[in-house]
């Protein structure tokens, strides 16, 4: 038996995997209900295993993704009828809607329009605002976007037994507080649209800059957030926000290949080579932002799309407006301030009114204990001083930048940075 017989199922699976099981588990809680979620992602798993197991040898069903669902399907009435037999109760009336459901299954259209309305429910119904913020991450990722739970765990450097408690512990939350599957509706749904857009920024910036590692950036953590902001902005329940945060995503991603250079070094922003940021998601950028200037309320996401976008609009780096970028970081510390926020803007201010200035700006943040373990305010200042022509003094920040958490690459630029003081 050749290679390529046995690779392409293969292949096939873990492309499915990432862009249909998310589908597959919300299709089925819908069914099931929330309650029997971990017997939705069980199928699903079992659906999985027996395409690994069956199509390098019997071949690639003509529909993949029917067979997965098929199988899945099948798997869950199994298992209900196992259950019935058993005593469980209320689990007739889930095999009755997988019945129904599939009887009433129209054209390709529908049911994919109606398999995007159930991911769409369990990524609101899985950012429940009850639930902690770092468990309503980790199962947006686990059921909807089909990490499993070591990749959790690699991307938020923890242990896997913290992540499974963690997920165990979201999902008795649902079931204990019967939190419903369906789409909800006036201020519980804003509440949940609010929840679903923080745990996507959340999401979003853990891929981008990751805090610690080998790696500076988690694609798949950035391609997933970006899919479930574009999922939320293109629905029924979209809003501004959702388009802004999508705007900003789209922005940064673009940047990704060209933030490390072909020996695996950080390249800053202003030394990128922008013919390799990808143009696609930099229109796609574009387009969101513009519909998120629909309605008269202004987010953070707005002004943090509209800083991304002005960097973006311009073909050197010589040619960013930085007095803009200045004016946008102002009005993003009065709409939502934090130590975070008052640190970039610093970067606008030395770019603007020269570092003694931005040192000033600076000042009020040191004694900041949220940015005690932050590498990026004492190596600002090291860039500052170094600026001013103050050697030892910028060698000092950037050993303190040093003994702070920061990926692999990060820690190469700072070691650097400290050589160029020597």
């Amino acid at each position: 038996m050749n290679n390529e017989v046995i690779v392409a199922p293969d292949l096939l699976i873990d492309h499915l995997f990432r862009n249909r099981a998310g589908q597959m588990v919300a299709y089925l809680t819908r069914l099931l209900g929330p309650e029997h979620l971990d017997l939705a992602e069980e199928v699903v798993q079992e659906a999985l295993l027996k395409a690994l197991q069956n199509w390098p040898y019997s071949g690639i069903p003509q529909n993949p993704a029917g067979w997965l669902f098929r199988v899945a399907r099948n798997a869950a009435l199994d298992a209900i009828r196992h259950r019935t037999l058993a005593g469980e109760k209320n689990v007739q009336f889930a095999a009755e809607r997988i019945r129904d459901a599939e009887a009433a299954a129209g054209d390709d259209r529908e049911i994919e329009d109606r398999l995007r309305d159930d991911e769409l429910s369990m990524v609101l119904m899985c950012c429940h605002p009850a639930l902690p913020r770092d468990a309503r991450v980790a199962l947006s990722l686990k059921t909807v976007g089909g990490f499993s739970t070591r990749e959790i765990a690699r991307a938020f450097l923890s242990d896997e037994p913290t992540i499974a408690q963690r997920l165990v512990r979201a999902k008795r939350q649902i079931r204990e507080s019967q939190v419903s599957f369906e789409l909800p509706t006036g201020d519980d749904l804003a509440l949940r649209l609010e929840s679903a857009l923080e745990v996507i920024y959340l999401m979003f910036n853990e891929g981008y800059a990751a805090q610690s590692g080998q790696d500076l950036v988690r694609q798949d953590l950035c391609g997933e957030a970006l899919r479930l902001g574009r999922l939320l902005a293109t629905s029924s329940v979209g809003t501004p926000q959702a388009h802004a945060l999508v705007a900003l995503m789209a922005f940064q991603a673009a940047r990704l290949s060209a933030r490390i250079d072909s020996g695996g070094e950080l390249v800053l922003l202003e030394d990128q080579d922008r013919s390799l940021w990808d143009q696609k998601l930099v229109g796609l950028g574009f387009r969101h932002f513009s519909e998120c200037a629909e309605g008269t309320q202004m987010s953070a996401y707005h002004v943090q799309a509209a800083i991304a976008a002005t960097y973006a609009g311009v073909q050197q780096a010589n040619g960013i407006d930085w007095p803009v970028i200045l004016s946008l970081y102002n009005e993003l510390m009065e709409i939502s301030p934090s130590p975070v926020v008052a640190l970039n803007r610093a970067v606008a201010v030395s770019r603007v009114q020269g570092a003694e200035a931005a040192l000033a700006a600076l000042r009020p943040l040191i004694e900041d204990r949220s940015l005690r373990n932050y590498y990026l305010l004492p190596a600002v200042q090291g860039r500052l001083l170094r600026d001013l022509g103050d050697r030892e003094a910028a060698a000092d920040c950037f050993r303190q930048a040093l003994e702070r958490p920061c990926s692999e690459p990060e820690k190469r630029f700072l070691q650097r940075k400290l050589r160029d003081c020597m």
